[in-house]
């Protein structure tokens, strides 16, 4: 079976910056919840950030990727870390694909905010996101959960073909 990390805010846990979830209300989450799929991740808390916390953004200074809570305080180690620990966690799980809540500076899969805290949106990754990607694992967004599930359907498929393969049977 195809596990799924999903960020532990679109399962209901009250994890992010303010103390809320993103809970996602999806008939595939759903499903995949009941069929034992999901590894949920939280890695701003993997990496040591406190709920709730001062709201955090990717800055670019240089060539340098920061994130920066809007107290001024350099938090990147702590979302590398916590980068680090989900993809540890996803490695014992055997996970193939995540679905992660895009806009986080840890999970944003397709948008994040531009580091002005102004609201304002930037095409990007977040530092999960992309060490996940880095990793090959695929990365959906909680927009995207059709594609994610055509993709295990597509993987569990691949398997159910390699395996009739091995055995010696064609049929």
């Amino acid at each position: 079976m195809v596990k799924v990390l999903v960020s532990s805010c679109l399962i209901g846990a009250p994890v992010r910056y303010n103390g809320t979830d993103k809970k996602v209300s999806h008939p595939i989450l759903d499903r995949w919840v009941q069929e034992g799929r999901v590894v949920p991740a939280c890695p701003e808390v993997l990496g040591g950030l406190g709920t709730p916390r001062p709201p955090a953004e990717v800055i670019h200074v240089q060539r340098d990727r920061r994130v920066v809570a809007d107290t001024g305080r350099d938090v990147t180690s702590e979302f590398e870390r916590g980068a680090a620990l989900a993809v540890e966690q996803a490695r014992r799980n055997d996970v193939s694909i995540a679905v992660l809540k895009d806009g986080s500076p840890s999970c944003g899969s397709r948008w994040i905010y531009d580091g002005t805290f102004s609201g304002s949106r930037v095409a990007g990754e977040g530092v999960t996101a992309a060490l996940l990607r880095k990793c090959g694992i695929r990365v959906f967004s909680e927009e995207e959960l059709e594609a994610a599930d055509a993709a295990i359907t597509e993987m569990e498929e691949d398997e159910r073909r390699n395996v009739t393969m091995t055995d010696g049977s064609n049929g």
